[in-house]
């Protein structure tokens, strides 16, 4: 398997056929060589592609994967062709025509999630959300932070911003994040900005030896990421949290994708309805 390779085919991002293909792969114990090929939208691309797909064939000896999303028939046709060297997965054949059938009614065989991103309320607001999520990244600024659908708390190095990101850019969530510190423990309460805004406020917490390892990467030897002061910070901040009443998680087993789901379920679950 690791001399196996996938290939992901669009006539747009390709994000579709990538994400839809990686949760398959995901039920193998394998790692295949990827190989992303987006925006074939004419049939000299294809045959390309198509050639491509024969020749790692043929250096392989054994039949790459290829993972499609294309709407263009005649596109589709020369991927699909029998003269081909892989084992083609269309997902458009497999899920779209299936319901065509059933709903009665053709599909818009739109090319790309995004083809019509200026004229998407939805591609806006992401948009939006992401520039927020800059602005307020790291506490680095407390003004409107009403506009806020979540402000992500926790100590340094616990994840905070690339949730932040992710559920910005996936979910249209304007996420702020804001450290907890030695000063705030000291304090024995919230940095202030997020006094009136605690009831939009969500945790994030890690064991403490994942976080001294990831703090080493940043600041080696420093008590910045000695083990005490990271046991001391997280053992502070959690304390802090269940006597503000502010729900928690720990982002040390889990992924991205499910600290955002979990914080989606509580804060905002119409977004699970994507």
């Amino acid at each position: 398997m690791p001399h196996r390779t996938v290939f992901f085919v669009s006539d747009g991002t390709g994000i579709t056929a990538e994400t839809f293909g990686n949760s398959i792969l995901a039920q193998f114990s394998a790692k295949p060589r990827h190989v992303r090929r987006p925006f074939i939208d004419s049939l000299d691309k294809a045959w390309a592609v198509q050639a491509e797909i024969g020749q790692t064939a043929e250096r392989e000896g054994v039949r790459p994967i290829v993972f499609i999303t294309l709407v263009n028939d005649e596109i589709r046709e020369v991927l699909t062709s029998p003269e081909g060297k892989g084992l083609v997965l269309d997902m458009f054949r497999t899920f779209v025509e299936p319901l065509e059938t059933e709903f009665g009614i053709k599909s818009n065989h739109r090319v790309g999630r995004f083809s019509d991103a200026a004229k998407s309320q939805e591609y806006n607001d992401r948009i939006e959300a992401i520039n927020f999520s800059l602005a307020h990244d790291d506490g680095q600024s407390s003004r409107n932070l009403a506009a806020a659908d979540v402000i992500l708390v926790g100590v340094s190095r616990c994840g905070k911003t690339p949730t932040s990101l992710y559920l910005a850019m996936q979910h249209g969530i304007k996420a702020a994040n804001c450290p907890l510190i030695p000063e705030d423990f000291e304090r024995g309460r919230l940095p202030t900005p997020l006094g009136p805004y605690k009831a939009k406020c969500f945790g994030l917490t890690i064991d403490p030896d994942r976080l001294s390892q990831i703090r080493h990467e940043r600041r080696p030897d420093s008590k910045y990421a000695s083990l005490s002061n990271c046991r001391y910070e997280v053992s502070a901040a959690e304390s802090m949290m269940r006597r503000e009443g502010i729900n928690w998680l720990s982002s040390t087993h889990k992924s991205i994708e499910e600290i955002a789901t979990t914080i989606l379920r509580d804060i905002r679950p119409d977004r699970l309805i994507y």
